[in-house]
């Protein structure tokens, strides 16, 4: 089976504008970013999930994504960042191979969410509530 592109640049077998590597994960400037300074955060081991990430792998690719964020804001003059995470397909995961994107961010750069709001009906928060801490 073929590498998937992400393993592909963890293991070197091709090019990619790396700025910070370890031996569980590497960083590296998305080649299409949102803003200038947006880089990629990838545990070296092939997992298409979050969920699929052990706790200390977790914690290696957050620490290693706030480092990337001050190191990406210094760089760029930026004051704010974004640490963003798509999970599966419906989430907008492009690359089935778990990553955190570090977004360095100003205030008009047209960079939106187009977030929602939505409430719940009558009953829905308490029932989703209880099904949740059920499966916790």
């Amino acid at each position: 089976m073929a590498q998937c592109v992400f393993c592909r640049i963890a293991s070197h077998g091709i090019p990619a504008a790396m700025v910070l590597e370890t031996e569980q994960a590497v960083s590296f400037l998305d080649i299409n970013p949102v803003n200038p300074g947006h880089a990629l955060v990838v545990p070296r081991r092939h997992a298409s999930s979050l969920l699929e990430l052990t706790d200390e792998e977790l914690h290696t690719l957050i620490t290693m994504a706030r480092r990337v964020a001050a190191a990406a804001c210094g760089a760029t003059g930026s004051r704010a960042f974004n640490i963003l995470q798509n999970d599966g397909e419906a989430a907008g995961q492009v690359v089935p191979h778990a990553h955190l994107h570090v977004i360095p961010r100003s205030p008009k750069d047209g960079f939106s969410f187009g977030w929602r709001q939505l409430p719940y009906g009558e009953g829905e928060l308490a029932a989703l509530q209880q099904a949740v801490r059920q499966r916790l």
